[in-house]
C-alpha cells in the first residue's frame, strides 16, 4: 500500500498488513538487559536504559549509522520530571512490539531537553510548525541529514485523545520512507530552511519610546483579574512578566499595575500550585484558579518566582511575599542540595505511579495525622471535601479562604485557629515525609545553579538569611571548580563526578548574574572576578558580531542544521536578555563602557522584534527599564563589621529600587577592578555613602536617614 507522502498531525494515511490491532499492546515488565543509555548521566535518559528499544544517546554513533544506513532517526526528547513522558514510556517504550518496530525502522535516539536545550529549541521549532503547538515528550522524525519531516508530542499506543496510535506512525512512516522518500526529504529540507531563517537574525531596530508603556498594556489586556496571572488555563506563573510589572509600577504609579502584581502573587501563594505544607512551586496550574498543578518542582520555577516575591515584599511591606519566598528558599535548602552543595534540576511529579499522590489528602487522612476537630479544621483551611478536588476523591491543598472566612464558618476564634493550623502544618509535612517521596533529578546544571544562587544571593539581601548566602556561595564555588575547563569554558552538566557537553549562552548568562548578585550579597570582589572572566568566554565565542547580540550555541559547538539566537522569553528568560542586564550591572560597577555598549546593540538587535510583540520580551524590557531609569550606583564605605556599616547597607536593601548597583569600599575592595571605589574608604569619623550616577557621586552621607533621601531624590 502507498502511504501518503507526509502525515497530518490528526491522519494516519497509511493502513497495511502486518498493521498492529488497535487495541492495549500487552504490558511486560522491564527487562534485565540494558541498551547503550546505561552509560549516560541523565537520570531520565537512564530511566529508559532498560527498554527494549535500541536507544542512542545523541551523538556521532547514532548520527553516522543513519547516514550509514539511509535510515530516520526517531527522536525523543522529555525530562525527568515530566508525566506524559513517564506515561509514553510506559505505554510504547517498554513495549517490545512497539520496540521491534521502532528498532527496525529507525534509529532511535533519547535526549534530556535539560541536558541539550539547543536540539530542544530547533526541533521544538519543526513541532510547533507542523502541529501550531508543542510540549513534551517531543516526538519528532528526522532524515539522515537530521532535518524534521513528521512530529509531535505524546502519541498513545492505540488510538485515544484524537491522536493515531504510535504503532500507526511508526509503520506510516517506515512504508512512506521506502515509497516517497523524495517527498519526505523534501518536506524536511522546508522544515528545516524555515527554522535557519530565524526572525531573531533580522529583527534589528531602534525600541520606541514608548515601548515601556505598550508591554505593560499588552500585559494587561492578557491579565485575569479575578484568579490572577495571564492569559487562561494552563497557566504558568510568568514571574519575568509580574516583575516587568512591578518596574512599571515604580515608575508610573499606576495602581493598576500594582494590584496586577498583588493579585497574581496572593492567588499563587494560595493556590494548590504552591505546595502548602513544604514550601516551593509546582510547576504550572492546569486550571484558571491555580488549584490543580502539574505537580512536577522545577528548580528555576523557583529561582525565578522567589525575586518577583521579594520584590513585591519590598514595594508593598506585605510579610507575607517574605514568608513565601523564605519557604520556598528553605524547600530548596532542605530537599534540592546535592552532597557537593550544588543544586538537583527537578523533582517528579509522579510517585508510586502516580500523578500527584505524595501531595493530595483526604479529609479522612487529615483526621488520622490531626485528630478529628483539628482534621475538620485543617480540611476548611485547606479546602480538602470529601468529594476532593483532583482525583480518586483526594484534593490538591490550597486556601480558597481568608483565616477569617475559616474561623467565622468554624465559629472559633481567629487566632486559635491560625495557631492550630501552624501546628497542623508542620504535623502534616512530617507525615508526608513518610509516604514514598517523588523521584529527584539530581544533575546540575550550570544555568540552574546560576539562577538558584542568583535568587538566594537576593534573599539573604532582603531577610537577612545567612544561610541563603552559605548556600548560594557553596553552589557558585562547585560550578566555578568543577564545572570548567582548563581554558575557563563552563561545561553545561554533571552528575556523578563528570561534567560534559559544551555550555550554552544561558549557562554563561545566569551564572553571571548569580555571581554579580553574590557581590552585592557579601562583597567579595572575586566574583565580579569570575563574572568578567565568563563574559570575557561570551564575547568570544557566542557574539553575532553581524547582528549584534549572542547565538545560544558557541562558534565551536557540534554543527547542527541551524545556530539559533532567542532573544524572546520562554519558561526561562532569555539569555541574550539576561546577559544585557548583566553587561549594564557590570558596566556600572567596574567603568566598562564597552560592555554597556555592547547591552544597547544587543538590545536594538532584537529592536524590531521588541516593538511588534513586547509583552514576549518581559526580561529584555527589564533591561531597557535599568538604562531609562537613569541607574544609580551606591558605594558603601566601611568594614561589614561595623554595624553602622550594616545599617547603610540595610537601607538599600530594604527599597525597592532594582535600577542599581551596590558596592563596598572596605579593606577588601579592588579600585583597578572598580574605579568607582577609589577614594571613597570610610573616614576617622566613620562609615558613610555616597550615591552616583554616570559615574559623578554626590557628597557623602554617614546616616541611613539621609541615605534614604539621596535615594529617593
Amino acid at each position: 500500500m502507498r502511504c501518503a507522502p507526509w502525515l497530518p498531525w490528526l491522519l494516519v494515511a497509511c493502513q497495511g498488513p502486518g498493521q498492529l490491532p488497535l487495541a492495549d499492546p500487552p504490558m511486560t515488565s522491564k527487562p534485565e538487559t540494558t541498551n547503550r543509555l546505561a552509560h549516560e548521566t541523565s537520570p531520565y535518559l537512564l530511566q529508559h536504559a532498560s527498554n527494549p528499544v535500541d536507544w542512542y544517546p545523541w551523538g556521532p554513533e547514532a548520527l553516522e549509522r543513519a547516514r550509514r544506513e539511509d535510515k530516520p532517526i526517531f527522536l525523543s526528547i522529555g525530562y525527568s520530571a515530566c508525566h506524559w513522558c513517564h506515561v509514553m514510556e510506559h505505554e510504547s517504550f517498554e513495549n517490545p512490539a512497539i520496540a521491534a518496530l521502532m528498532n527496525e525502522h529507525f534509529v532511535n535516539i533519547k535526549v534530556d531537553r535539560e541536558e541539550r536545550p539547543d536540539l530542544d529549541d530547533i526541533y521544538m521549532k519543526s513541532v510547533q510548525a507542523m502541529t501550531g503547538s508543542g510540549g513534551w515528550p517531543m516526538s519528532v522524525f528526522l532524515t539522515p541529514g537530521l532535518e524534521p519531516f513528521f512530529g509531535g508530542t505524546y502519541f498513545p499506543p492505540v488510538r485515544r485523545y484524537g491522536r493515531p496510535s504510535f504503532p500507526e506512525i511508526l509503520q506510516s512512516l517506515a512504508a512512506a520512507w521506502k515509497q516517497d522518500r523524495e517527498s519526505m526529504l523534501k518536506r524536511g529540507k522546508a522544515l528545516g530552511d524555515m527554522i535557519r531563517k530565524d526572525p531573531a537574525s533580522a529583527g534589528a531596530g531602534d525600541l520606541d519610546a514608548d515601548v515601556l508603556n505598550a508591554a505593560f498594556a499588552m500585559l494587561a489586556s492578557n491579565f485575569d483579574a479575578q484568579w490572577g496571572g495571564f492569559g487562561d488555563a494552563p497557566k504558568f506563573p510568568h514571574a519575568m512578566d509580574v516583575r516587568l510589572v512591578l518596574r512599571h509600577w515604580l515608575r508610573t504609579e499606576d495602581p493598576q499595575a500594582l494590584a496586577m502584581v498583588t493579585v497574581t502573587l496572593d492567588r499563587m501563594a494560595a493556590g494548590g500550585v504552591y505546595d502548602q505544607l513544604g514550601g516551593g512551586f509546582h510547576r504550572y496550574s492546569t486550571d484558571a484558579k491555580w488549584l490543580i498543578p502539574h505537580f512536577e518542582k522545577m528548580l528555576y520555577d523557583n529561582a525565578l518566582l522567589v525575586p518577583a516575591y521579594l520584590e513585591a515584599h519590598l514595594a508593598t511591606g506585605n510579610p507575607e511575599y517574605a514568608r513565601v519566598a523564605r519557604e520556598c528558599c528553605d524547600w530548596v535548602l532542605r530537599e534540592m542540595v546535592t552532597p557537593e552543595g550544588a543544586f538537583a534540576s527537578t523533582q517528579d511529579a509522579d510517585s508510586e505511579g502516580e500523578e500527584g499522590k505524595y501531595f493530595a489528602w483526604t479529609p479522612k487522612e487529615l483526621e488520622a495525622v490531626l485528630g478529628a476537630k483539628h482534621g475538620r479544621w485543617a480540611a476548611e483551611w485547606f479546602g480538602v471535601t470529601d468529594e476532593g478536588n483532583f482525583e480518586h476523591g483526594k484534593s490538591a491543598l490550597w486556601r480558597p479562604d481568608s483565616a477569617a472566612e475559616v474561623a467565622e464558618r468554624l465559629r472559633v476564634p481567629q487566632a486559635e485557629l491560625e495557631a492550630a493550623m501552624v501546628q497542623a502544618r508542620t504535623k502534616l509535612l512530617a507525615a508526608r515525609a513518610l509516604r514514598v517521596k517523588p523521584a529527584t533529578d539530581d544533575k546540575v546544571l550550570a544555568s540552574w545553579n546560576g539562577l538558584m544562587v542568583s535568587c538566594l544571593a537576593q534573599a539573604s539581601q532582603v531577610l537577612g538569611q545567612e544561610s541563603y548566602l552559605a548556600a548560594a556561595r557553596r553552589a557558585a564555588t562547585y560550578v566555578l571548580a568543577n564545572m570548567r575547563t582548563p581554558q575557563g569554558r563552563l561545561l553545561a552538566t554533571t552528575r556523578g563526578g563528570r561534567a560534559k557537553l559544551n555550555a550554552y549562552l544561558d549557562d554563561y548568562a545566569f551564572l553571571i548574574a548569580g555571581l554579580i548578585d553574590l557581590y552585592e550579597a557579601d562583597f567579595d570582589p572575586h566574583w565580579i572576578e569570575h563574572a568578567l572572566a565568563l563574559e570575557s568566554v561570551v564575547h568570544e565565542h557566542y557574539s553575532d558580531l553581524a547582528n549584534g547580540g549572542w547565538f545560544t550555541t558557541s562558534d565551536d559547538h557540534e554543527k547542527l542544521i541551524a545556530r539559533l539566537k532567542s532573544p524572546q522569553d520562554g519558561a526561562l528568560p532569555s539569555g541574550q536578555s539576561v546577559h544585557a542586564l548583566n553587561l549594564l550591572r557590570l558596566a556600572e560597577l567596574t567603568g566598562r563602557g564597552p560592555l554597556a555598549q555592547r547591552a544597547e546593540t544587543a538590545i536594538r538587535s532584537a529592536g524590531a522584534m521588541i516593538n511588534r510583540y513586547p509583552q514576549a520580551f518581559s526580561q529584555m524590557l527589564a533591561a531597557v527599564d535599568f538604562i531609562a531609569a537613569g541607574p544609580r550606583e551606591i558605594v558603601i564605605a566601611g568594614e561589614l563589621s561595623d554595624p553602622r556599616t550594616r545599617a547603610l547597607v540595610a537601607a538599600v536593601r530594604g527599597r525597592f529600587q532594582p535600577q542599581r548597583t551596590v558596592a563596598l569600599a572596605d579593606s577588601r575592595a579592588d579600585t583597578v577592578l572598580m574605579p568607582i571605589l577609589d577614594g571613597k574608604g570610610a573616614t576617622a569619623a566613620g562609615p558613610r555613602a555616597f550615591v552616583c550616577r554616570n559615574y559623578a557621586c554626590r557628597a557623602p552621607v554617614t546616616t541611613p536617614e539621609a541615605l534614604l533621601h539621596e535615594l529617593v531624590d
